[in-house]
């Protein structure tokens, strides 16, 4: 049997290996195997980093309710409290948009949660 050399198949793994590290910094580019680790590396970070920003997010939707839930003399936490217990299943992402984009629309939904308390 004759013998089969891997050198095409190595050098499509490296190229696409270089593929992906394009425009990482100093050598993490383009050294074979500094690159790996970068790549390795990378991996981790973006799943780690989407549930991070999907926190972030969270914690700006919060930010963004409680500030209009204080221009009409309520605080966050009872205001959700209140939601709860009026059985109002409107998640935070969208109470933050209606309160950003239609504040009057907010207002029925604070006294919705005012009337449950």
């Amino acid at each position: 049997m004759s013998r089969s050399k891997s050198s095409s198949n190595a050098r499509r793994k490296e190229q696409k290996l270089f593929r992906f590290t394009k425009g990482f910094w100093g050598c993490h580019n383009n050294v074979k195997k500094v690159a790996k680790q970068a790549f390795l590396h990378a991996l981790t970070h973006s799943l780690v980093d989407r549930r991070r920003r999907a926190g972030d997010f969270r914690s700006l939707w919060i930010t963004r309710i409680n500030a209009a839930c204080r221009e009409n003399e309520m605080s966050y936490s009872c205001f959700i409290n209140g939601l709860k217990k009026a059985g109002v299943n409107l998640n935070r992402k969208v109470l933050a948009d209606i309160a950003v984009k239609d504040p009057e629309a907010f207002k029925g939904v604070i006294e919705v949660a005012k009337k449950a308390l």
